[in-house]
């Protein structure tokens, strides 16, 4: 299978491209550039790849938790890909994710992946060894994600430190990384053998913005 994926859910801009000699990937730190940046990086990808886009079988994209603004950056592109060229586009959650990655790194074990979320809150949720979702993702203080940990579980992502710190005595687990971005070579390794979806890609927020419009500005309705 010929697959594109993309994410732009947290701080990076990615790109990645799986092709019958394996997988090529790009990675850049934009911040909030991700519009400028996503187009140029996928046209360089596939051109690397030899590959035009009329030849990619699949779209895969990641949904969250994430930016408000980066998330939907990557999927209306993944959507919009896949409607003109008539392919399915796959959503992958960020958690998901970062889970398939330590798993990578440190073999198959329970992961609890988590995302530094401010407001005291942690994005999580947990996977079992063999991938499937035993946590649906959730916004919750550290203190309650980490009450869920089990021996040996690992802990991945840009909040692991604080569930390190919030863990009972009893309870031992390992962090397997600290990273805020997904891991766009993890992202392929899910979107290749997630099921054909039945909708187009959503956004996951677990929580509304933190951005909300000025009262002032508000326009009274009559």
């Amino acid at each position: 299978m010929r697959l594109l994926a993309i994410d732009t859910a947290l701080e990076a801009c990615s790109v990645g491209v799986i092709t019958d000699g394996g997988i090529l990937t790009r990675c850049e730190i934009v911040g909030r550039g991700h519009a400028e940046a996503l187009m140029g990086m996928i046209e360089s990808t596939l051109a690397e790849a030899r590959l035009a886009v009329a030849d990619l079988d699949r779209i895969a994209v990641t949904v969250g938790p994430g930016s408000f603004t980066g998330l939907r950056v990557g999927i209306a592109a993944a959507r919009g890909l896949a409607l003109v060229l008539g392919r399915a586009a796959v959503g992958v959650g960020t958690l998901a994710v970062h889970a398939e990655e330590a798993r990578t790194m440190c073999g198959r074990h329970a992961v609890l992946a988590v995302l530094a979320a401010g407001r005291d809150e942690i994005y999580g949720a947990i996977y079992a060894a063999d991938g499937s979702e035993r946590l649906t993702p959730r916004a919750a203080p550290a203190e309650v994600l980490a009450a869920a940990v089990e021996h040996g579980m690992l802990i991945a992502g840009s909040g692991a430190d604080l569930i390190l710190a919030a863990l009972p005595m009893d309870t031992t687990a390992r962090i397997a990384h600290r990273h805020s971005a997904p891991d766009i070579a993890a992202l392929c390794r899910l979107a290749l053998i997630a099921p054909v979806p039945i909708a187009s890609p959503r956004p996951l927020y677990l929580r509304p913005p933190d951005a909300k419009p000025q009262a002032a500005a508000r326009i009274a309705h009559r």
